[in-house]
């Protein structure tokens, strides 16, 4: 059993990638999960591999409504709600001079009014109970912008300054930024610029795989009461930013 024991923990994105190791590095902590993502079928696949202590809603992180209900159903599974990681993100890098509008709209609406919605989800409980902890996974490019991810850094930018200021205006909730370097998931498949997913495909040569990140959470959740970790940033032992 570990500090996490008896606890209610809310992941998003959890049918792949880093939201699905995630769930695999805490089911043996004693927590109890619930996990959300559009992927249904691979939500229940995952509950039933691991077991009782992790249940599933489907869910579309941009609907405020669903969010809210997601919660709604976590806590009358698990009877309270004692964090979130707000996983889910896409990643559809394009040149600005592309005019991909529809593929900014739809970074903005994950990206950043994602993690909104999961933070109104949750705070009024959090606040109510007087503690709880929003971990928000961010990326490096909430540090560094290239060319071709200007949209995507902003997004993470937005991720970074919401979650700071989130931290700073209850001290009653913790609030950690993950900020990940390049990593093997799936994040960037809807990449339609052959150069820019070429050139993805090359970088992610040098990536961690999304255990090192789910570590990383597990790390910030385990820190006892009083202990905030506000950001961690993970990169690859090769990588050059």
């Amino acid at each position: 059993m570990t500090a996490l024991a008896g606890k209610t923990v809310l992941i998003t994105g959890a049918s792949s990638g880093i939201g699905e190791a995630t769930v695999r590095e805490l089911a043996g902590t004693g927590a109890n999960l619930f996990i959300g993502a559009r992927r249904d079928d691979r939500l229940a696949a995952l509950a039933r591999e691991l077991g009782d202590n992790v249940a599933w809603r489907r869910l579309d992180v941009t609907d405020a409504d669903d969010f809210d209900a997601f919660a709604d159903a976590a806590e009358a599974q698990f009877g309270r709600i004692d964090a979130i990681v707000n996983n889910a993100g896409v990643m559809p890098l394009s040149p600005l001079q592309a005019l991909k509008r529809e593929d900014w709209k739809r970074m903005i609406d994950v990206n950043v009014h994602g993690v909104l919605n999961g933070i109104a989800s949750v705070l009024p409980r959090f606040v109510s109970q007087k503690s709880g902890h929003v971990v928000n996974v961010a990326s490096v490019g909430a540090h560094i912008v290239l060319p071709s991810a200007a949209v995507y850094c902003g997004t993470k930018y937005a991720v970074w300054a919401i979650s700071e200021g989130l931290r700073q205006e209850h001290d009653e909730v913790r609030c950690t930024i993950i900020c990940p370097g390049v990593t093997d998931t799936e994040l960037g498949h809807d990449i339609t610029v052959p150069e820019i997913a070429q050139g993805l495909e090359q970088w992610r040569k040098k990536s961690l795989q999304p255990d090192a990140i789910a570590r990383a959470i597990r790390f910030a959740l385990e820190q006892p009461d009083g202990v905030d970790v506000n950001e961690i940033i993970v990169r690859p032992t090769a990588a050059d930013m």
